[in-house]
């Protein structure tokens, strides 16, 4: 991908998932750690991203974090269509699925699997995905 590009798709991940993260109500330390941002992006950097005067950096795991928050805004708005602001709400409510912690609350206690829990929960291709279940279908 050229320089240019990946500039590009940086600005787009991080203008995508800041208003997400802001959407959710979300304080600049809270995202830095649903992020899993590099030490040396500071909480206070999040003014910046939001802003539009700075991108994510390129890691592997910061993306892969921003893709996962956006597969789950994805799938919240498929089961939200009418109520956008529903997304910002079903994150902070208690889930029956999950003995009653709130998906928030999943995502910062563990981390990635907490990302990929709550992903799981709400989009079922995503869940079918990680049983393998596409590489058995296929076989057959």
């Amino acid at each position: 991908m050229s320089d240019d590009k990946q500039q590009q798709a940086l600005t787009d991940i991080t203008r995508a998932v800041m208003n997400l993260l802001e959407n959710w109500k979300l304080d600049n330390s809270t995202m830095h750690e649903i992020l899993a941002m590099p030490k040396e992006v500071r909480p206070r950097n999040f003014a910046h991203f939001r802003a539009g005067k700075a991108v994510f950096p390129n890691d592997p795991n910061v993306l892969r974090r921003s893709q996962y928050l956006l597969r789950i805004a994805d799938a919240l708005r498929t089961a939200y269509p009418m109520n956008p602001k529903m997304s910002g709400r079903w994150i902070h409510q208690p889930q029956r699925r999950f003995g009653g912690r709130t998906p928030i609350s999943m995502i910062l206690d563990q981390g990635e699997t907490g990302l990929v829990t709550v992903l799981s929960e709400l989009d079922c291709t995503f869940a079918w995905d990680c049983t393998g279940s596409r590489a058995v279908s296929a076989a057959k």
